[in-house]
C-alpha cells in the first residue's frame, strides 16, 4: 500500500493544528516543524501610548491574525472598541480573527487578500484628513503606510508583537530533508520561508530546492523563485487552513506532482 504524501506545516507552534487535521482528514501525513514564532515586542510602550487615544484614530488595520491576537486582544482587555474607529484586515483569517473577539470588519479586500488587495477598495481611496494605525509586526513592507499616507491619512504604526526564527526547528528540519521524507511544504508568509531556507543549511539547501510548493501569495511564490525552488509553487490565495489544504490537494492531483 503506498504511503501517503507527506506535506510539511510550517506554521508557529499553536497555530498549525487546523490545517494539520485538515490535510489528515484529506488523506496526507501532515508534520509540523515551525518556521516562524511569534513573540512578544521587546518594548510595548507604543501598544500602551495607543489605550487613551485609540478614538482619535478612524481607522485600524490590522495585519495579520497575530496583530488580532497580540494586539487587539490585548486592547479588548484594557479598554472597550471605540465605535468611531472602523477595522480593516487584509484576509478572511485575520477578519475572522476579530470577529471571533466580538467586533465588526468595515473593509476587507475583495479578492486579493494583501495589502494591495485593501488599497485597491473604494472607501479607501480618499483619506484626506483621516487617522489610521497600523498594527503589526516588526519589519514588514512599508506598502499600506507609504499609499495611505499618498492619499492624504496621518499613520502611525504599533509593533505589537516580534517575528523570530524558532531555535530549535532547523534539528528538526534536516533529517526530514536528508532522508528525503517530505513531498510537498506549505508556506503562508516571506518571512517563514526565508527562515525555512536558512534553517536547511548548505546541506540541506539543495534537498529543499526539490520539493514542491503550497504557498499562500504572489509574494512568497516570487521568493521562491529567487530562492531557486525548482517546481515552483501553487498559490493557494489566502493563508487559511481551508484554502492552504486545496493548494496542497491541487498540487498533488495535478501534473506537477505524483505520489
Amino acid at each position: 500500500m503506498a504511503e501517503p504524501p507527506r506535506v510539511l506545516v510550517t506554521r508557529p507552534a499553536g497555530q498549525a493544528q487546523g490545517l494539520c487535521e485538515r490535510l489528515a482528514a484529506a488523506g496526507f501525513a501532515a508534520l509540523h516543524v515551525p518556521a516562524i514564532a511569534i513573540a512578544d515586542p521587546l518594548d510595548d510602550t507604543a501598544l500602551a501610548a495607543l489605550v487613551p487615544v485609540l478614538e482619535q484614530y478612524q481607522l485600524a488595520v490590522f495585519v495579520s491574525v497575530n496583530a488580532v491576537q497580540f494586539g487587539l486582544a490585548r486592547l479588548l482587555r484594557q479598554r472597550s472598541w471605540p465605535a468611531q474607529t472602523a477595522i480593516a484586515t487584509v484576509g478572511l483569517s485575520t477578519t475572522a480573527a476579530v470577529q471571533a473577539l466580538g467586533l465588526p470588519v468595515a473593509h476587507v479586500p475583495e479578492h486579493e487578500y494583501s495589502s494591495e488587495g485593501l488599497l485597491a477598495l473604494p472607501a479607501l481611496q480618499d483619506m484626506t484628513g483621516r487617522r489610521v494605525v497600523i498594527l503589526r509586526g516588526n519589519g514588514g513592507r512599508d506598502t499600506l503606510h507609504t499609499e495611505l499616507a499618498a492619499r492624504g491619512a496621518r499613520v502611525d504604526y504599533v509593533e505589537v508583537y516580534r517575528r523570530i526564527c524558532p531555535p530549535d526547528s532547523a534539528a528538526k528540519l534536516r533529517p526530514l530533508l536528508l532522508e528525503q521524507r517530505l513531498d510537498v511544504i506549505t508556506v503562508t508568509s516571506n518571512e517563514s520561508l526565508q527562515n525555512l531556507f536558512d534553517m536547511a543549511g548548505n546541506e540541506g539547501q539543495p534537498l529543499l530546492r526539490n520539493i514542491a510548493l503550497v504557498v499562500a501569495s504572489r509574494r512568497q511564490a516570487a521568493l521562491a523563485a529567487r530562492l531557486g525552488f525548482r517546481q515552483g509553487a501553487v498559490i493557494a490565495g489566502h493563508a487559511s487552513d481551508e484554502a492552504m489544504a486545496a493548494g496542497v490537494q491541487q498540487l498533488v492531483a495535478g501534473n506537477e506532482f505524483h505520489a
